[in-house]
Order: structure tokens, then sequence, then C-alpha cells
């Protein structure tokens, strides 16, 4: 597979983007399978890192998940590239890319890596999310004993089980929610925090659908913006480039004093 497949595969998962360009370096790196460089808006793959294109493939999708998260972007990408937002736009292309055959799934394929997907899947996660689900159901059956006996239940939890106070509130909140754990105690927590009962339902949809955290977060990230006025959205955005500009402000006065102090050495 050559440059040109590449650029022309990957352009079947998204056609519309800016123009871009695909080059192969003829190296191999033992640091990183690929980069893009966003001023000159170029994928590099150092292709002798790879013994199939299968896994050349995937390099290439990860680099254009950043082509598109900084061509896109409303605001400049900071140096941390790797946000919830890129993770969403390449669980995304690599979702598209496995149904269209432009990239193989080897853990869906391979029959070792299925084995140890379900065991671990259900021996471990959905079981660990019901035990969870039980604990919820005993600590509030602990909190009525607490009202019952005129103690505070933040004591008992907090000197008695050594527990978190907001871990046990998610917990109940599970019980109380009878959130599944076919999801996984971490997704579980996820849904039980949403006060808004449709964003919840969402959420735990996408879950079942098997979407991955990070797709799921910018999916509700996306209704509670559709519920927003116009204006309410640019009021938070202008809240946070003041934030911005006040932190950097700061920072430049510790460069500067820092500087006057050099020069007086």
């Amino acid at each position: 597979m050559n440059q040109d497949q590449v650029k022309s595969r990957l352009l079947t998962l998204e056609p519309d983007t800016l123009e871009f360009s695909v080059i192969f370096s003829g190296k191999q790196s033992k640091k990183v399978n690929g980069l893009y460089y966003p001023d000159k808006r170029e994928i590099i793959i150092h292709n002798r890192n790879f013994h199939d294109d299968n896994a050349l493939m995937y390099t290439a999708i990860h680099e254009y998940a950043h082509h598109l998260h900084f061509t896109r972007s409303p605001v400049p990408i900071s140096s941390r590239s790797h946000t919830t937002e890129y993770r969403n736009i390449l669980h995304e292309l690599l979702r598209k890319a496995e149904e269209s055959g432009v990239y193989v799934n080897i853990f869906q394929e391979h029959p070792d890596f299925v084995r140890l997907t379900n065991r671990i899947r259900d021996e471990f996660l959905v079981t660990n999310g019901q035990l969870m689900k039980e604990l919820g159901s005993l600590l509030q059956k602990a909190e009525a004993l607490c009202q019952e006996h005129h103690a505070r239940f933040e004591d008992y939890i907090e000197r008695v089980l050594l527990l978190d106070r907001r871990s046990a509130s998610t917990l109940i909140r599970i019980h109380t929610l009878d959130v599944t754990p076919a999801i996984g105690y971490d997704n579980m927590r996820t849904v039980a925090n949403m006060r808004n009962p449709e964003q919840r339902s969402a959420a735990l949809q996408a879950f079942s659908a098997g979407k991955s955290p990070d797709m799921v977060k910018t999916e509700i990230q996306k209704i509670r913006k559709a519920e927003k006025e116009p204006v309410q959205l640019l009021f938070a955005e202008k809240q946070r480039i003041e934030r911005t500009i006040d932190s950097l402000r700061e920072r430049l006065k510790v460069v500067e004093t820092r500087i006057d102090q050099m020069r007086e050495l």
C-alpha cells in the first residue's frame, strides 16, 4: 500500500476536510509510528515500523484524526492534543473503518482476544458492577439505620467504612437508578452522576451500544450545548477566554520578574 492509497482510504472515512498530505518517511522510528504537522497539514508515517498494512492503516487513521481535530476546532488546539474531542474523532473514524473494511479490528477478529475480552467483561467488569450496585443497596440501608439511631451517616462512611462521601453517594444513586452492570462500574458511575434524566438515558443507550467513554462524553456535551441559548454559549466562551488571559498575564508577570532578577546578578 502506497501513500496515495492510504490517503484515498482515509478520505472514504471522512471526505469533508481541508487538503492534506500523506508522506511515507521510508524510515524506522523507535519513538513514534507517525506524526502530524498542523502548520503544513502533513501526515508522516514511518512505514518501516510496520509488518502489515492493517497496522499501518491504524496509525494513518490516528494521525488523520489529529488533522480533523486541528482543522475543525473553532479555537486553537492546545499542546495537549489527545483530548476527549480528539479521541471521539479517532474512535468514530475507527468505527467507520471497521464497518467499511478499511481497517480490521484484531480485538474482535482474533479468537485469543475474543476469549480474553469475554472473560474480562463477564467475570470482572460486569461482576464488579453488580457488586458495586449491591454495595450501594447496603449503603442505603446504612443511611436509613443512621437516621433511625440519630447517628451521622457521613461519620459512618468516613470513619468506619473509610469511604469517600461522594463515592458513597454515587453508589447509592447507582442502586436507586437501577443502572445496569452490563456497562461496567466506571460507566455506571458516569451515568449515575448525570442529573438530567434525558442525558442519563442517552448516555446509557450509547454505552449499551458499545460507544467508548469519550464518544459518550462528547455526545452528552453536544446535547447540553443544544439545550443552551446561543448567547449563553458565547458568554461561557467569553468567560473561558478571560480566565485564560488572566492566567497568561499572571504567568507573564512571573517570567518578567525572573528576567529582572537574573539581569541584576
